[in-house]
């Protein structure tokens, strides 16, 4: 949520934060808003979807260096209210002129890639760091498990200075985790509500009646500001009791009787929000079970039992929770050209799949994505294949492998046998690919494909602890060195055209790891950090387009040619299986011979 300008009069007045050396410690961190911050200050090429997975790595080294344990709560989105909805769009709307000045090359505002929070996730599970997505507010699972243990938390987010929290609350935009002392402490301020509501002289349970006034729209106190705060924590501490600042409160709000009643609720909902409630989330670090059914809030009795374990532990999509209370769903937005169709259009085959698996088929769902530059929204039939005609979502995780598979590469468009030669865990991102060259449009050319696979390769290669160095691809650096080569050159301005077509394979990833996810993974998940970097495919389409073959960019080297053949002709198998002369195949000036150089 947040409170509109009271960062600014905490960092104004100067006194409500205090110099602290944290180390050794558990402290709580709100997962979605340090996603955020180490994404937007990581210097990352947004243009073309910049990867930031080593600054994920550098932050959670510092604290481990200094005795902090940290443990990752990311927000789950289960809002039963219209409230954070109408926030979303507002912010998607703001995204698509943010990704239409990216697109042509400017500077301003911040947008993140189809498949970054896929890699946070997955960060974070490679480096042992505990994390849990919340099913419920997350806000409120946070402040529980810090009062819990008994320690900080660490977010941007504003809300924290009002929860009660007894250990305190550490702004991220005070922590210098980037310059450790050489004591093994990290430099940061501390804001504790004893000490606010002693220097400004007011009981503690007002202080969610000081939140609850300053976000509500009925108040009359128009300046947003140091002056406007001063005021209103003036005007409370001429009050004792909760009931006794909301029995004057008709002092702030404008005459109406019916005015004065909806404004009350108002405030009485949001003085409930921060109100510190059990939590569910300590169990699950301590013993990794689920949260218990029997707990859930009404608006999440639509869940299936066997959901919630996968979902707290970041398995499961957590949108897939509005889908099932038929609330409408925000397409990503990303950076493309915008006088052709949204390049989400391009997955919603999948997408209608996942919600027939989730809703039966027939029913429909209100998508909200961009039309040119404006957020629109429409109605999107759920459909199932034919595989999965007679599937209930309430058994699908005990539903036979062999089933599920079924169902995954029957929407895809892919058999089994054209796998065969792909090692497993790169079994899902050829599939993916496969369907983005039948569906994507305008049609990528063979330069694209090749730029997608060659990335791939990359990333195999580059990681040492990728499952295809057991199998016999072994890492050779020149190779590598000349692919980190092209990644540091500066960036480019980006091609629409390329940049176009390569938003619609992140959103064609992005669904078709959803639905894998929800059919219980038939096929092995794979490491997003190593699917896609941006910067390189654009800088390889370049290199292709210029007469730079495959081969002497793999350096002739056999592993890395092994793996990018064997991808290429599960995909050329895959559309020749499918019907001779394909026509949304990937198209080549080249002509037929042209796949013998590939």
């Amino acid at each position: 949520m947040g409170i509109q300008g009271l960062t600014s009069f905490i960092d104004h007045c100067g006194t409500f934060l205090t110099d602290y050396r944290f180390r050794n410690s558990k402290v709580v961190i709100d997962g979605s808003n340090i996603f955020h911050f180490l994404y937007f200050n990581s210097s990352v090429d947004q243009q073309h979807g910049g990867d930031f997975e080593d600054q994920v790595c550098k932050f959670f080294k510092a604290l481990r260096d200094c005795g902090i344990e940290p443990y990752v709560i990311i927000d789950g989105g289960s809002d039963p209210t219209d409230k954070k909805f109408e926030t979303l769009r507002k912010r998607a709307e703001s995204k698509i002129d943010t990704a239409n000045k990216l697109s042509k090359g400017l500077q301003g505002g911040r947008l993140i890639p189809t498949l970054a929070r896929q890699v946070f996730k997955e960060v974070l599970s490679s480096l042992g760091v505990p994390f849990a997505q919340a099913i419920f507010e997350a806000d409120q699972e946070i402040a529980s498990l810090a009062q819990k243990w008994n320690c900080p938390v660490l977010s941007n987010d504003n809300d924290f200075y009002i929860f009660d929290i007894q250990a305190g609350f550490l702004p991220l935009s005070h922590f210098q985790w980037q310059n450790p002392s050489v004591q093994n402490y990290i430099p940061c301020k501390l804001y504790t509500t004893t000490s606010f509501c002693s220097q400004v002289n007011i009981n503690r349970q007002l202080l969610p009646v000081f939140a609850a006034i300053a976000g509500n729209d009925y108040v009359n106190l128009n300046d947003m500001g140091v002056v406007f705060f001063n005021k209103l924590l003036k005007w409370l501490a001429s009050f004792q009791e909760k009931q006794e600042a909301l029995d004057n409160v008709h002092v702030l709000i404008g005459h109406g009787e019916n005015n004065m009643d909806a404004a009350l609720q108002a405030l009485s909902r949001g003085i409930e929000t921060y109100q510190i409630q059990p939590g569910c989330l300590e169990r699950f670090f301590n013993d990794g079970e689920a949260p218990d059914p029997g707990l859930l809030p009404d608006h999440l009795r639509v869940l299936p039992d066997w959901t919630l374990l996968p979902l707290t532990n970041g398995t499961l999509p957590p949108y897939m929770i509005y889908i099932l209370q038929r609330r409408p769903v925000i397409q990503g937005i990303q950076v493309e050209d915008h006088s052709l169709p949204s390049g989400n259009n391009t997955s919603r085959p999948i997408r209608q799949v996942f919600y027939g698996l989730l809703l039966g088929e027939g029913r429909e769902v209100e998508e909200y994505d961009r039309e040119g530059k404006n957020l629109t929204s429409c109605k999107v039939k759920a459909i199932l294949p034919s595989a999965a005609q007679h599937l209930q979502l309430n058994m699908l995780n005990q539903t036979p492998y062999v089933e599920r598979l079924e169902v995954f590469l029957e929407t895809l468009g892919v058999s089994q046998s054209t796998l065969n030669g792909v090692p497993p865990h790169l079994g899902l991102p050829v599939a993916v690919t496969y369907y983005w060259l039948r569906h994507a449009h305008p049609r990528p050319d063979l330069p694209l494909l090749q730029a997608l696979l060659l990335g791939l390769v990359f990333g195999e290669l580059s990681n040492d602890s990728s499952p295809s160095c057991v199998s016999g691809f072994i890492e050779e650096e020149p190779m590598l060195e000349r692919m980190r080569g092209l990644i540091q050159r500066p960036a480019m301005s980006p091609d629409l055209g390329v940049a176009h077509v390569f938003s619609q394979w992140n959103r064609c990833m992005r669904d078709g790891l959803d639905l894998n996810q929800l059919l219980c993974l038939p096929l092995p998940e794979p490491q997003c950090a190593w699917l896609y970097k941006g910067t390189l495919v654009h800088q390889l389409v370049d290199q292709l387009r210029g007469g730079v073959t495959p081969d002497s960019l793999l350096m002739v080297d056999p592993s890395s040619v092994q793996l990018y053949r064997a991808m290429l002709e599960a995909i050329f198998n895959s559309e020749e299986a499918e019907t001779t002369g394909q026509p949304d195949g990937p198209s080549t000036d080249s002509g037929a011979g042209g796949r013998r150089g590939c």
